[in-house]
């Protein structure tokens, strides 16, 4: 692939075709803080699966497992079976690439929260406020951090990524992700985050996909360990799992990180993070996440709010919990999905894992989600 850039820049770098090389050099346009792994050895391989066997079904006719690649315009796909890489598609960047995974990031790090209530710095049930004092008189002043962790808090923000004058655009500024000057809001994710209002119905009552919450997590995370975001990710996921590359995740103006979409690994270490749940927190026989933690992700969740709240249609048995998407009531599946087209896609029944980096050119499309699934239930079946 060509390493030659595009002209990208903070005005652009989200948009087709520049987020092509944006989104595995967000770190030439961002500040950011790495994540430092254990420089391991690289996946083992298993037997390979045919890529141009696999076919898809799709709007009623069958489509190439590679066609479906291409018209999602995925960067890059790996497929684990049992642990083994079985298939590997290098197209618009290469395996020591570092891309963005933008809402994955919600899951990783909610997934390191696991560890850290294992070891008594977080209470689930506790309320925001008891971490995170500033945050009274915003939404989270009366909510808990399960409401956070599962997207159930009351709060009013919209999340449409397309709207230049809306929350998101507020947002993208007060993370830095966007040129400042252009409108108020370079305040910081932290003062952006406590300033949204509290809804008009219970905490709890339904979900609500709310990015600042996950950004809450990361202020709340720190604050209970006081460390960084960053220096634990390192220390209890990264290095113990002697991830392959560096990792590393965007910070504001004033140093706080995005965990609700700024980090950036490499699509194989992506896949290894995948492994590890698949396996119920351990790699390469080491413990990494309590077991706890995962099983209370596969069986629990409020399969009711799931239904009540605003993305019900996409699975629409499913639930939500530790920002993880349980598709299915069996919880044979798992996934954590990033806009642009970013996914784990976790079948322990087929005891396989696929990871998918894209850069789809926008930012939240249904069609291309579904796509996605056809292809990841298509492998699935292809490994059982």
């Amino acid at each position: 692939m060509s390493s030659e850039r595009p002209t990208a820049t903070l005005a652009n770098w989200r948009q087709h075709p520049y987020s092509i090389w944006g989104f595995t050099h967000v770190d030439d346009l961002i500040p950011v803080a790495a994540i430092r792994g254990g420089h391991g050895a690289a996946l083992p391989k298993g037997e390979a699966l045919d890529l141009s066997r696999v076919s898809v079904d799709w709007q009623g006719s069958r489509l190439a497992a590679e066609e479906a690649l291409r018209l999602t315009h995925t960067d890059g796909l790996l497929v684990l079976k049992d642990g083994n890489a079985v298939a590997e598609r290098y197209l618009n960047q290469g395996p020591k690439d570092r891309h963005i995974v933008f809402s994955v990031s919600k899951s990783i790090t909610a997934t390191l929260a696991g560890v850290l209530v294992e070891r008594g710095l977080l209470d689930p049930e506790a309320p925001v406020v008891g971490y995170v004092p500033e945050a009274a008189g915003s939404a989270y002043e009366d909510c808990t951090l399960r409401h956070v962790l599962d997207m159930t808090v009351s709060i009013r923000f919209i999340e449409d990524y397309l709207d230049p004058e809306g929350d998101v655009a507020r947002y993208r500024l007060a993370m830095g992700w966007n040129p400042p000057g252009a409108r108020v809001g370079e305040e910081g994710l932290h003062r952006f985050i406590t300033s949204l209002p509290r809804g008009d119905h219970p905490h709890g009552e339904r979900f609500h996909y709310v990015s600042p919450n996950s950004d809450m997590l990361g202020w709340i995370i720190e604050r209970a360990c006081g460390d960084s975001i960053a220096e634990l990710l390192t220390r209890h996921i990264w290095q113990p799992m002697a991830m392959a590359e560096d990792a590393f995740i965007t910070l504001d103006a004033k140093g706080a990180p995005r965990t609700a979409g700024g980090i950036c690994t490499s699509l194989g270490d992506l896949a290894r993070f995948g492994e590890m749940v698949r396996n119920g927190g351990i790699y390469a026989g080491k413990r990494i996440i309590p077991e706890s933690w995962i099983e209370d992700i596969l069986t629990n969740g409020d399969p009711a709010a799931w239904a009540k709240g605003d993305m019900a249609a996409l699975f629409p048995r499913g639930r939500y919990r530790s920002k993880w998407y349980v598709p299915e009531p069996t919880s044979n599946l798992l996934c954590a999905i990033g806009i642009h087209g970013q996914w784990i896609y976790v079948d322990r029944a087929a005891g396989m894992v696929a990871v998918k980096q894209s850069s789809q050119p926008i930012p939240a499309d249904d069609a291309l989600d579904r796509l996605s699934l056809a292809l990841f239930a298509a492998l699935a079946q292809n490994l059982r």
